[in-house]
């Protein structure tokens, strides 16, 4: 997973052809800590199909603002810079994150 932040944002995501999940997360959000295991895990499992990104809100607030990030855990999806998915909230788990990158994976392979 790459790391982005307001100084890489922009190109890794915004700018990228394709579809790219961005995982918004914080060390001081529980649900986020317990679902990164599987994130990683999901980010290896899908890495030749779609592009995994992660983004630490501490030092990213207004990156995470601007995108809508409201709240933690979310996993915000992107095709060619545009917003497409954002899931979000402390129910948030590995199968419905897994779900959603299927979906583009068959949409857009």
């Amino acid at each position: 997973m790459i790391e982005v932040g307001k100084d890489n944002f922009d190109q890794e995501v915004r700018e990228f052809q394709g579809v790219v999940m961005v995982d918004f997360w914080g060390e001081s959000c529980g649900r986020c800590m317990e679902l990164m295991p599987d994130v990683v895990a999901l980010s290896e499992k899908y890495a030749d199909k779609i592009k995994f990104t992660k983004l630490n809100i501490a030092g990213n607030r207004r990156v995470a603002m601007g995108q809508g990030v409201m709240g933690l855990p979310s996993m915000v999806f992107y095709r060619n810079g545009e917003k497409i998915q954002h899931l979000s909230g402390e129910e948030l788990d590995a199968q419905q994150i897994e779900t959603a990158i299927q979906q583009y994976v068959e949409e857009y392979a």
